[in-house]
């Protein structure tokens, strides 16, 4: 009995004895704290902006006061028969370059009958004023005279306006993009016969939600993009509908893109127009800025090997950045970035490298 009760004792004291270490490990463990491996950035100086964001496509720019629109699609301005394309598609062509013609046979006969009609009646017209003082005709012949001249000149006119009609003329400086009708085709004032676009003058339109508009005004830049990581076309804001669409709630507004901004008619696009601008923020990265379980923003805060969770008040943020205030939140101070989230509200870190 005596050597069973000495085993119990035995082995509870090596029990305790382990349980000692451990604990002693543990106290050791606390004592030198647990080093977290982070990625940091800096906070810094920079401008920030408010968007608005919509998307849209582009198109030709409207038509507006004196102004034709960006693309126009050709028709004859009589019927008939076209008889020659002086045009072909990629071409750039100059405002009045003729590029389409219709057979003219008849007009051109009535214009040479019209011109020797007016030649005629010139010269008729000439000699009667010349022999008018010497008595060789009278104050009415010479009258008759002049108003068959006018007469001669007024269908010599028309003969050539009825000719012009037959021919296509380039209303502005452009590209053809298409070419829609072959010769020795009947048309009408309703054939196309051409797409013509300037390629200079192009739009990025889109449908902005109602409740956003009261921030857009004619002016504004804006920044469109065709893809999520091409460069932006810095543009401005040049139309803001007056009328909401019922349908859906929705305004359309209109970006001018400058001339060779690389984007294409029906292109897809994304807008974004500058709303407000904040010059000299104090921005950190906005991977940095986390909430913390009572809900507040905070910021981990690096100095030497240690981050402390720092309380901060946020403003705007823009793509990448995020405006911070705080205490010992200044430019060129160093934050935890990747790691953030979830540390303690003091611990000691190791910077990763990338």
């Amino acid at each position: 009995m005596n050597k069973r009760v000495l085993l119990s004792v035995i082995g509870l004291l090596v029990v305790a004895g382990i349980l000692y270490r451990c604990h002693s490990g543990t106290e050791k463990d606390k004592e030198a704290g647990t080093e977290v491996e982070v990625q940091v950035g800096k906070i810094q100086r920079a401008t920030l902006r408010e968007y608005v964001t919509a998307y849209g496509w582009v198109e030709p720019e409207p038509a507006s006061a004196g102004k034709p629109a960006g693309a126009a699609q050709l028709v004859p301005l009589t019927q008939g028969v076209l008889a020659e394309v002086t045009c072909s598609e990629g071409q750039h062509v100059d405002k009045g370059t003729v590029l389409f013609k219709l057979d003219s046979r008849v007009a051109d006969i009535a214009v040479e009958k019209a011109q020797k009609a007016t030649e005629f009646a010139t010269a008729n017209y000439e000699r009667q004023q010349k022999i008018l003082p010497s008595g060789g005709t009278s104050e009415k012949t010479l009258q008759e005279s002049q108003q068959q001249l006018a007469a001669a000149q007024g269908d010599l006119a028309t003969a050539k306006t009825e000719q012009s009609l037959l021919r296509v003329e380039a209303p502005f400086s452009g590209v053809i993009t298409r070419i829609l009708a072959r010769p020795g085709e009947a048309v009408s004032t309703t054939t196309p016969l051409a797409d013509l676009l300037d390629p200079s003058r192009l739009v990025a339109s889109a449908q902005i939600a109602a409740a956003e508009i009261s921030a857009l005004h004619r002016g504004q830049s804006a920044e469109v993009r065709a893809e999520a990581d091409a460069k932006p076309v810095e543009a401005t804001l040049n139309y803001v509908s007056p009328a909401v669409d019922p349908k859906n709630g929705t305004v359309l507004v209109h970006v001018a893109l400058p001339p060779d901004c690389g984007l294409y008619p029906g292109q897809f696009v994304t807008l974004r127009v500058v709303t407000r601008e904040k010059k000299d923020c104090i921005a950190a990265p906005a991977e940095s800025v986390f909430r913390d379980e009572e809900g507040h923003s905070v910021i981990g805060l690096v100095n030497r090997d240690k981050a402390t969770l720092t309380p901060v008040k946020t403003g705007l943020r823009d793509g990448a950045l995020v405006e911070v205030e705080g205490a010992g939140i200044k430019p060129g101070a160093t934050v935890v970035t990747v790691g953030a989230y979830g540390l303690p509200k003091e611990t000691k870190i190791r910077v990763a490298t990338k």
